[in-house]
């Protein structure tokens, strides 16, 4: 294939206007990452496909939202919330219900290719203040009207679905402010509707924006950045690229404001309480189910990019690998920010993803007796203040050593760093040919993580010419992550809804957590009771019933909480 038919197959033009794609493509209209010709070529090779494969689109999903289905809901419920919010932030039009009914699930992705939309909410709300929600709550809970809530709508297990209709309220239109940077405590209060980027990018600024001692940042880097706001990272208990240091969204968030039928409720800001169970904990991770997430206060910190160390290391094998980071993790001299550690397979692709495949370095790992599908690679960051950086990259270095890993410099972390959030863009190249990528992760202990990778990857690799790559990249002194990458030819959507159910059920019977850090959603629901087990999942209950008496809030399988036992597919 030459260079020019190369490069003609990868899109370059945003999706039409009102369209499929505009739709389930993913990040903004206008940008790509496109595969590279050894990424290229190792697809060619693993799926046994010519360049002939490629000279033709399978679907493209350019044609425009035009079917109709009409709203259930009332003319008198349309116009009250109409009064509520206003004309302008009240939409029964087909194409806002599909939109903000819909995430960015592969399967969504499929079936919009195909024309085929899913479960649509009856009346998209754009709210303008928190007591524009609380009469939305009011109204739905006395009429019985389903609520959904959408933040950002990177959703990738139907956290949003509106399984039984109703009205979708989103976030990020208009309460997406900056309520107080609290220097002194160094906190900072939003609107949960705020995006990832303009949050980081205020804080960044502090000391020209608000006169601050010194910039800040919220620490809090997930793929999804750029399209998710700070509710939905707390409503799904996300996890940023340098949580290892900075903490998980669990960590970040000291108070929450939400409004659910049973009233208006703020938790208490302190830093540390002992009176008794949080409130604000059981809040966290609650995906809707409880109520509307409004306003919340987030720790910050220093923003000190200067000080940032980068470095890299290739081991011998992945057992080798995780040993190092596993006694990082446990040497108590400071955690790096990223820390991320590839195995086999993700090495293999990553290497040539990141153009490090064939180039000298490679050459060199090689010769020092490195080998492909054996290696493993370890990238990361330290951060802080200047000399706890510089430290902890020491020690990093000294303990990789001992566990048989070869320094190859901050080259693969510099390399990763400018592209941290353009991997998702990779979907919509491969999936136009028919190529579909998704994830899916858990959480392990140290003690289970090796029999969880291999248990889980005996079974994605028994589907024949299916890739399957996997990371470590939130650690613990506990235990990390282990995040599951597969790449397979899309034989329609009912083979793919069947092998990813298998591949969560090998997750959770090898002794996985169903998620680490995208939550539970309705995807994973009917895994749930016998995850947590009965006793947990009625706590849950009782807490939601409280809270929410008539099911008005995500109800249709959101996290098994009223499943009883259902497949949420099965809901109708």
């Amino acid at each position: 294939m030459t260079k020019n038919i190369f490069e003609s197959l990868w899109r370059e033009t945003p999706p039409a206007d009102r369209s499929y794609r505009s739709i389930f493509k993913w990040g903004a209209p206008g940008e790509y990452k496109h595969p590279n010709k050894k990424l290229f070529q190792e697809i060619k090779e693993q799926f046994h496909l010519t360049d002939d494969d490629f000279r033709t689109i399978r679907t493209t999903g350019d044609e425009s939202v035009s079917f109709k289905k009409k709203t259930a809901l009332k003319a008198k419920h349309i116009e009250a919330f109409e009064k509520i919010s206003g004309k302008e932030n009240v939409s029964v039009n087909e194409y806002d219900r599909l939109k903000y009914s819909t995430g960015k699930t592969v399967e969504e992705a499929i079936n919009l290719r195909n024309g085929k939309p899913g479960p649509l909410s009856d009346l998209v709300i754009h709210p303008k203040n928190i007591g524009e929600i609380s009469a939305i709550i009011k109204l739905c809970n006395k009429e019985k009207i389903p609520v959904y809530v959408y933040g950002g709508g990177s959703s990738v297990n139907f956290g949003f679905r509106p399984s039984l209709g109703g009205i979708t309220i989103v976030m990020n239109t208009h309460m997406n402010r900056i309520l107080e940077l609290n220097e002194l405590n160094q906190t900072v209060t939003v609107e949960a509707g705020i995006m990832g980027p303009d949050l980081e990018k205020t804080l960044n600024n502090a000391q020209e924006i608000y006169k601050s001692e010194i910039n800040y940042t919220c620490g809090h880097f997930p793929q999804s950045f750029e399209f998710s706001s700070a509710g939905g990272w707390i409503a799904a208990l996300g996890s940023g690229q340098a949580s290892s240091y900075y903490g998980d969204a669990y960590d970040l968030v000291l108070n929450q404001t939400y409004i659910t039928p049973a009233g208006e409720i703020t938790t208490l800001a302190y830093p540390a309480t002992a009176t008794g169970p949080k409130v604000n904990d059981i809040f966290k991770g609650s995906e809707g189910s409880f109520g509307v997430l409004v306003e919340l206060t987030l720790k910050i910190f220093r923003y000190m990019p200067e000080n940032r160390k980068h470095f890299g290391f290739i081991f011998p094998s992945f057992e080798a690998a995780i040993n190092a980071g596993r006694e990082i993790t446990q040497g108590e001299f400071g955690m790096p920010a990223v820390f991320r550690i590839s195995d086999e397979e993700e090495t293999h692709i990553g290497l040539k993803l990141y153009g490090i495949d064939g180039t000298i370095l490679d050459k060199l790992m090689q010769f020092r007796g490195f080998k492909p599908m054996q290696r493993c690679l370890f990238l990361g960051t330290a951060e802080g203040e200047k000399s706890f950086a510089k430290n902890i990259k020491k020690h990093v270095k000294l303990i990789c050593k001992k566990h048989g890993g070869m320094y190859i410099t901050g080259l693969p972390s510099k390399m990763w760093e400018p592209g941290r959030y353009k991997d998702p863009y990779l979907r919509e190249d491969l999936q136009d040919y028919g190529i579909l990528i998704d994830t899916l992760e858990t959480g392990v202990r140290w003690d289970n993580l090796h029999k969880v990778h291999q248990e889980v990857r005996k079974f994605i690799k028994a589907r024949p010419e299916t890739i399957c790559m996997t990371h470590g990249s939130h650690f613990y002194p506990q235990g990390t992550n282990l995040y599951f990458i597969f790449i397979m030819k899309d034989n329609g959507v009912k083979e793919y809804t069947d092998f990813q159910s298998g591949v969560i059920d090998s997750i959770e019977k090898s002794g996985g957590s169903l998620s680490h850090h995208h939550g539970v959603g309705k995807m994973i629901a009917p895994w749930m009771e016998r995850h947590l087990g009965t006793p947990q999942m009625d706590i849950l209950r009782a807490i939601k019933k409280h809270l929410d008496p008539n099911n008005i809030m995500n109800p249709g399988g959101q996290m098994g909480l009223d499943l009883k036992g259902r497949d949420w597919r099965k809901i109708k």
